[in-house]
């Protein structure tokens, strides 16, 4: 039952590789870092991390609440809304995203001037809505998993953006890690 675990640990270690710039590059050279950020992250974690969360939909176990037509509907709702602001975030990013560089500029336009992490926050929207489409239990371990681990990819990638990024500490006092000011009480 538990065999989706493997890729999904294994991709999320991977896709980690990212948090590890600054040291990639004063270790091996930004060049070689920048490159062994790319293939960790882009080559293994992501279609790893993929393939785990596929494998979970594919494994049988209970449902943890009644499917009906109005969870697929969210859920496809949910997906759209974060594929839409991956990729609106990418856009705003461009290369940065595939291969952060040791001095890399902050972006602070588009998704970033609302939110810290937008691409975290549209896989978290995935994820859920993944779970609303497939609500069993390895799904739903899935995505606790999968939450866990946005919100640690986040704190390591900030503690990264703090060494390669000039002015990163003011943005994390202006701008949230997640929700927009909105939702916060002034």
């Amino acid at each position: 039952m538990g065999l989706f675990l493997i890729p999904l640990l294994m991709g999320f270690g991977f896709h980690s590789a990212s948090t590890f710039t600054t040291f990639f590059a004063r270790r091996w050279g930004e060049p070689r870092g920048r490159a062994l950020s790319f293939i960790l992250r882009n080559l293994l974690g992501l279609p790893l991390w993929g393939a785990g969360l596929g494998m979970a939909v594919l494994t049988p176990g209970p449902l943890l609440y009644p499917t009906h037509g109005l969870a697929d509907l969210a859920g496809w709702l949910v997906i759209a809304g974060g594929a839409g602001l991956i990729l609106s975030s990418l856009r705003v990013l461009r290369q940065k995203a595939a291969a952060p560089a040791l001095k890399d500029s902050l972006i602070e336009t588009g998704p970033y001037g609302v939110v810290r992490h937008p691409i975290h926050v549209g896989l978290f929207m995935e994820l859920l809505g993944v779970f609303l489409l497939a609500p069993s239990l390895p799904v739903g371990a899935a995505w606790a998993i999968g939450a866990g681990w946005i919100g640690l990819q986040s704190r390591l990638e900030e503690w990264d953006l703090l060494q390669r990024c000039e002015g990163y500490r003011d943005y994390m006092r202006r701008v949230p890690r997640f929700w927009p000011k909105f939702f916060h009480k002034a």
